[in-house]
């Protein structure tokens, strides 16, 4: 028996044992609220998220073709409205995910105002945009789910069996909108202790995923900023390490740790890794040092720092801000090494932030992780920071001059002109954007394919248009062609907009409460029914 008449029989039972009291209590409205209410509390959320995670990710290993994919979400309706839409196109949310971008959470909900990339904002902004992203997704079951009530309702009032039992069939198969979301703490803000605080609240809002970055949470930047400063190994996993012990804590033994590395792009540490013995972790890191060996101490000036390095003594260039610069050319080296130490100390899956989406670049990378470790795989940015125009113009102009096409009507340092948007090397580039997500899951070892903070630049585009438009030559025809036409067009549920907000649903518990006495919103007189 299903779930939903389980709960019919359930509440019809515990009805009859309350003599009487209880009858005006009907048992498939609660079995109703139920369906509508699945997930009770946050954790709920993250224990059924991670299972899926931990699945997606056997199934990527086993046929790199499944690869999953997220877009970034900087409010819960954005959220509820990507996931509403995945149902709605390709009837499953399967392997479709939430990303929460640090980014976005400092652009868009800082009560500071805007704020940059640089752990600056409230720390509690982050939970709280999760459980957000989790109240509405849930309000999205309870919508679609009460649509099918209504439907089942009318079946049954016209007395048509066949649909009954078709939409009841709907009912007990009924696919969440709820999904993994992939949640981004920063560098931790502040010390392992704070890591291990904030990563118990994001959890237990949902976070059944969580990426954290070794950079040095006072310093820290957006990954397509300049000034990145890393810490030292050991620093990093003490972080990652108070992550797995909130996941295990409260239950959510699946959980996923993405440990990021800006190590590519970052040419800066703030201290020195602590070594016991030469070709230790630390020993490792201070290699990459910069700086001059030298011989005595009278090459040691006041205020100079000395660490015994691969058997000599290196004074690492220190800059005036007390920083210590790494080697010209060895990120590549450290991100490699970054990599394999996360992930033999108990992360998931590994994020290189890089300066460009180039299959072959990370590949490069992968193909030297995974000699150590086989299953190694990338959470990846897509990142808009990225000119994919430019950059995938300028890949294929190599391609070509390397098989010894002719190039010579294309600028290479003006691909972005417009002047070439009709011509064939724009198409073929256009291609290998199109190309590039399966491309790079297939050779270059990307589980996730996600992109930070799209909804930030198409909430500012559709703005853009509507006011152009608007406050211009168009007047209202701006918004009834731009907007409300397409959406009843393309069939977009929010043309609905009292539904979309919770009008039916409320009408129906009003009804459930009150009977025939019931005031409802939905009646002839709501404008709602004009669409």
């Amino acid at each position: 028996m299903s779930q939903y008449r389980n709960d019919i029989e359930e509440v019809a039972g515990l009805r009859q044992a309350h003599e009487g009291t209880w009858d005006a209590i009907n048992p498939e409205y609660v079995a109703r609220m139920r369906a509508q209410n699945r997930f009770k509390t946050g954790l709920d959320i993250a224990k059924y998220t991670a299972k899926i995670m931990r699945q997606d990710m056997a199934e990527y290993d086993a046929d790199p073709a499944q690869y999953t994919q997220s877009l970034g979400c900087w409010h819960g309706f954005v959220g509820q409205q990507k996931m509403i839409a995945i149902k709605r196109h390709f009837g499953t949310t399967n392997k479709r995910y939430l990303y929460l971008s640090g980014w976005m959470v400092a652009a868009l909900r800082s009560e500071f105002g805007p704020l940059p990339d640089q752990s600056m904002h409230e720390k509690t902004a982050v939970p709280a945009l999760i459980e957000e992203l989790y109240t509405f997704l849930r309000q999205a079951d309870a919508r679609e789910m009460n649509h099918l009530f209504r439907e089942l309702d009318a079946a049954r009032e016209a007395g048509d069996e066949a649909k009954a039992n078709e939409i009841l069939d709907k009912i007990e198969n009924f696919e969440t909108h709820i999904v993994p979301i992939i949640a981004d703490i920063d560098a931790g803000f502040g010390n392992e202790e704070a890591t291990y605080l904030l990563a118990k609240k994001m959890i237990e809002a949902g976070a059944c995923c969580i990426q954290i970055e070794n950079q040095v949470a006072d310093e820290k930047q957006c990954g397509h900023q300049d000034g990145k400063v890393t810490v030292p190994h050991a620093d990093f996993l003490a972080k990652v390490r108070a992550v797995r012990y909130a996941f295990l804590e409260l239950g959510v033994n699946d959980g996923v740790i993405v440990a990021r590395t800006d190590s590519l792009g970052a040419g800066l540490t703030k201290q020195i890794a602590v070594t016991d013995e030469p070709g230790d972790l630390g020993d490792k890191y201070n290699s990459f040092l910069d700086g001059d060996y030298i011989d005595s101490a009278e090459d040691i000036n006041n205020g100079d720092v000395v660490v015994k390095s691969e058997g000599k003594l290196l004074k690492p260039k220190r800059l005036a801000s007390g920083l210590y610069e790494f080697r010209k050319g060895t990120g590549f080296d450290r991100v490699v090494l970054d990599c394999i130490t996360s992930l033999k100390n108990g992360a998931d899956l590994l994020w290189i932030e890089t300066e460009k989406p180039h299959v072959g670049q990370i590949a490069e990378m992968v193909n030297a992780i995974r000699e150590e470790v086989p299953n190694a795989k990338l959470v990846y940015n897509n990142s808009p920071s990225f000119n994919w125009t430019l950059n995938f113009r300028q890949q294929v102009f190599d391609a070509w001059k390397e098989e010894g096409k002719d190039v010579s009507q294309y600028d290479r340092d003006n691909l972005m002109s417009a002047e070439y948007d009709d011509s064939e090397l724009a198409a073929e580039a256009d291609r290998w954007v199109q190309e590039f997500q399966r491309k790079a899951s297939a050779e270059a070892g990307i589980f996730h394919h996600l992109i930070t903070l799209p909804t930030y630049h198409t909430a500012a585009l559709s703005t853009d248009n509507l006011a152009k438009g608007y406050f211009g030559d168009l007047g209202m025809l701006a918004y009834v062609d731009g907007v409300q036409r397409q959406e009843i067009r393309q069939g977009v549920p929010t043309v609905k907009h009292q539904d979309m907000a919770g009008s039916n649903i409320g009408d129906d518990h009003k009804a459930y409460f009150s009977g025939e006495a019931a005031l409802k919103a939905g009646g002839k007189g709501n404008t709602m029914n004009q669409f």
